[in-house]
C-alpha cells in the first residue's frame, strides 16, 4: 500500500508541473480564450518574415497580433487580419508597414496613426499599406551599384 500511496504522490506532482507549464506558457505567450480586440484588414505585396502570432505594435507598443494570412488568389497580395486591443482607437488614415526590428531581429507590424477624428470600426480596412523589404535584395543593390 505505501508504494501505491508514492506512485500516486509522485503522479500528483507531475500533474502539477505539467499544469504550471501550461498555465506559464499561455502567459507568456500572451494566448487569450476571450477575444479582447477588434478585427482590422490589410492587404501586402509581401509580408516575409510575418506569421499569424506576430506583434502589432503601435509607438513601439504592442497594441495586437496577426491573427489570419491568406493569399488572395485575383491579386496575389497576402489578405492579413490583425485584432487590435479594444482600449486603442486607430484614426481611420493610418498606414500600416511590416517593420524589422534590427539586422538579426524578426519582423513586426507597425502602425503609423494618422490625424484623421474618425476611428476605424471592426473589419474595417486599413489601405496605406507598405509590405517587408528584403535585406538580401538590399544587400544585392549596395553591393551591385544599382541606383534604382
Amino acid at each position: 500500500m505505501t508504494q501505491s500511496a508514492g506512485e500516486v504522490a509522485l503522479g500528483g506532482v507531475v500533474l502539477a508541473g505539467a499544469l504550471a507549464f501550461g498555465i506559464y506558457t499561455v502567459q507568456s505567450t500572451g494566448f487569450s480564450l476571450a477575444r479582447d480586440g477588434y478585427d482590422l484588414t490589410a492587404s501586402f505585396r509581401s509580408i516575409e518574415g510575418v506569421s499569424v502570432g506576430t506583434d502589432v505594435r503601435l509607438g513601439g507598443v504592442k497594441v495586437g497580433t496577426v491573427t489570419d494570412i491568406q493569399l488572395n488568389p485575383q491579386t496575389y497580395r497576402a489578405d492579413t487580419v490583425v485584432t487590435v486591443s479594444d482600449t486603442v482607437q486607430i484614426p481611420d488614415d493610418s498606414a500600416i508597414v511590416i517593420a524589422s526590428e534590427g539586422l538579426l531581429g524578426g519582423n513586426y507590424v507597425e502602425i503609423s496613426p494618422g490625424g484623421s477624428p474618425f476611428f476605424f470600426a471592426e473589419g474595417d480596412e486599413i489601405l496605406d499599406t507598405q509590405g517587408s523589404v528584403s535585406l538580401l535584395s538590399l544587400l544585392l543593390k549596395y553591393v551591385g551599384g544599382s541606383n534604382e
